[in-house]
């Protein structure tokens, strides 16, 4: 098999949530564990860091990762979905994992895990846990995949744990109640393993309280700490959510430190400002365009958008474009009524089975007051967006992860940089 054989094999024997939604979740972690054994429990050959959240766990894995490489560490880093190549997923000192190791993976190991038919993530995270140890990573950061306490992912003893934050997203998994929600996320707090959790609610706080006294877990809110530790340092990422993300950010590293890490205040400063670069992130805030502005932002929940939405109001322009699309399985009525009714929209929808028809999204939209028409797919959205901006006008593209995927992978052909 050759490297695009090897993926249609890992999407269509195994199912992917990214295409097609609940039906590839598994929930448990027989498969990961005895996959793990299978393979010698290699996450145990290297540190690890774990991070989950409704919202800016990515953001906040990514910087993790570039702070760590900046003070010369060898970091694996795990996240989830990949935008434009299945290798973003796993990579270590910001390079994707080798297309030659993910054949080889596959070749070697598919008489072992056919017959547990796991699904594609329990998959994907027992190749990334293997190929951090064959890459002789020193620390791997390790983001959730969904919720946490039955995540794959959670099979790790790490040094330290992040919960960002807590907002309605999977409702269908994870439950339809903060708390409950929380109390998923909360299942990542490991017995007397130190816990920041990035954001909190009056619902949420004492769900985390109450995990961390049961598992004499040290818990650290970001938001009780005003951390200044290193003043006018500057965050690569733009967009009203990374101040959270650095509040969140600037508490775990004094923890980090107490756990043996050697990162100095340059290291810091060189990883916040490079996060892109070290880590190869995509799809926050990121800007595409100039004249007219073109900017592309992956929140496509009720929590992410919001920070969006005031964003937005931030900007100057003539006139506002948004090209948005949605999955089907997300809070649109919720979404929708927090888009600024201002701006002309250009309905449209991804290259995924879970991807919401342009049509409906509309029909939504114009309930809650939106105007625009509709576009068959991304590329063509973009280019009418284009086509009637302004040089002075904004162009935001966004509404779902893989919105901000399609709209990568055309960038060429679209003109953008």
């Amino acid at each position: 098999m050759n490297y695009q054989d090897t993926l249609e094999y890992l999407y269509n024997s195994a199912p992917m949530f990214q295409q097609v939604g609940g039906t590839a979740y598994k929930e448990g972690l027989e498969n990961t564990l005895t996959l793990d054994e299978h393979f010698g429990h290699p996450h145990r050959r290297y540190r690890t860091i774990h991070v989950a959240g409704t919202n800016g766990k990515g953001s906040c894995s990514h910087t993790l990762a570039a702070i760590l490489q900046a003070a010369g560490y060898r970091v694996g880093l795990y996240t989830s979905p990949h935008l434009v190549d299945f290798r973003e997923r796993i990579r270590v000192n910001g390079i994707p994992i080798p297309e030659e190791y993910v054949i080889r993976f596959v070749e070697e190991e598919r008489s072992f895990f056919e017959p547990l038919y796991p699904s594609f993530f329990e998959l994907t995270t027992a190749m990334a846990f293997r190929y951090f140890a064959d890459a002789q990573a020193d620390v791997a950061v390790i983001e959730v995949g969904l919720g946490g306490r039955l995540d794959c992912t959670n099979i790790i003893q790490p040094d330290l744990c992040v919960i960002t934050n807590i907002s309605f997203d999977h409702v269908q998994f994870l439950g339809d109640t903060l708390p409950k929600i929380a109390g998923e996320k909360a299942g990542i707090i490991k017995t007397g393993v130190p816990v920041v959790i990035g954001e909190s609610t009056p619902e949420t706080r004492p769900v985390f309280q109450a995990k961390a006294k049961e598992m004499h877990a040290p818990i650290y809110f970001a938001e009780d700490y005003d951390r200044e530790d290193y003043s006018g340092i500057e965050f690569e990422l733009k967009g009203l959510y990374q101040k959270k993300n650095k509040q969140t950010l600037l508490t775990t590293l004094p923890l980090l430190k107490e756990a043996g890490y050697h990162i100095d205040g340059q290291a810091v400063r060189n990883g916040f400002a490079h996060v892109t670069s070290l880590t190869g992130l995509m799809g926050r805030w990121q800007k595409l365009q100039d004249s007219p502005t073109l900017i592309c932002d992956t929140g496509h929940n009720v929590g992410g958008i919001r920070y969006i939405v005031e964003q937005l109001k931030k900007e100057k322009y003539h006139r506002l474009h948004i090209v948005m699309g949605m999955v089907n399985d997300k809070d649109i009525r919720g979404v929708v009524a927090l888009m600024p009714q201002e701006a002309v929209y250009y309905f449209t929808q991804a290259s995924v089975k879970r991807a919401m028809p342009a049509d409906k999204l509309k029909k939504l939209a114009n309930e809650a007051g939106l105007q625009g028409e509709c576009y068959a797919d991304v590329p063509s959205a973009v280019r009418a967006a284009q086509k009637e901006s302004l040089p002075e006008d904004f162009i935001f593209v966004g509404g779902s992860s893989f919105i901000v995927a399609d709209l990568l992978a055309n960038r060429n052909t679209l003109n953008l940089h």
